[in-house]
C-alpha cells in the first residue's frame, strides 16, 4: 500500500515539474505579476494534488490543471475590484519563452492589464497558448462562441492601444494584435 502511494506521489511530482513553466507563463499573462502568478500555480497544483486520481485519468491532464488555474484566477478576480496590473516586468524569463526576452513584452503585458478578466483569459488562451476555441472554452467553463466573442473584443481593444500600434508600425510585430 505504501509503495503505491509513493508511486502516485512521484508521478504527480514528475507531472507538475514538467508542466510548471507553462502553467507559470499562463498564470503570469493572466495575473500580470510574478508573485500572483506563482500563487495561482501553487494553488492549482495543490488542488490537482488533492484530486490527482481524477487528474491522472483525464484525457489531457495538463488541460485539467489549466482549467483549475483559470478557475482560480476567475475566483480571485471576482472577489475584488479589478486593479491595474504591475507594469514592471520581472527580469526572470523562461529560456523557452522567446517573446519574454523581447522589448515588446512590457507593452503587451500593460495592454493585457487593461482588458477585463474574461477577455484577458480568452486572448491568453487562444493567442498565447494557441488553444482551439473548444479547448479554451473547456478551460474557461463557457461555450466556444463566448470564447470567440471575448477574444474578438479583447483583440479589438488591444488594437486600439496606442503603444502596441506604434510598436507594430516601427518593429513589425506579428501575431494577433
Amino acid at each position: 500500500m505504501g509503495d503505491s502511494k509513493i508511486g502516485r506521489d512521484e508521478e504527480f511530482q514528475a507531472f507538475i515539474t514538467a508542466c510548471w513553466p507553462r502553467l507559470l507563463r499562463t498564470a503570469y499573462l493572466l495575473a500580470g505579476e510574478q508573485y500572483a502568478a506563482e500563487d495561482l500555480v501553487q494553488s492549482a497544483a495543490e488542488k490537482a494534488c488533492a484530486a490527482w486520481s481524477r487528474v491522472r485519468r483525464a484525457d489531457d491532464p495538463h488541460a485539467y490543471v489549466r482549467r483549475i488555474l483559470v478557475n482560480q484566477f476567475a475566483r480571485r478576480t471576482r472577489r475584488r475590484l479589478p486593479e491595474l496590473l504591475v507594469s514592471a516586468v520581472p527580469d526572470r524569463a523562461s529560456a523557452e519563452d522567446g517573446f519574454a526576452r523581447s522589448d515588446q513584452r512590457g507593452a503587451l503585458l500593460t495592454a493585457l492589464a487593461t482588458l477585463p478578466p474574461r477577455q484577458r483569459q480568452a486572448v491568453v488562451l487562444r493567442h498565447w497558448e494557441d488553444l482551439s476555441d473548444s479547448q479554451a472554452a473547456a478551460a474557461m467553463g463557457c461555450s466556444a462562441g463566448a470564447v470567440r466573442s471575448h477574444a474578438a473584443k479583447g483583440i479589438a481593444k488591444l488594437r486600439q492601444v496606442t503603444t502596441l500600434v506604434e510598436l507594430k508600425n516601427t518593429t513589425h510585430i506579428g501575431g494577433a494584435v
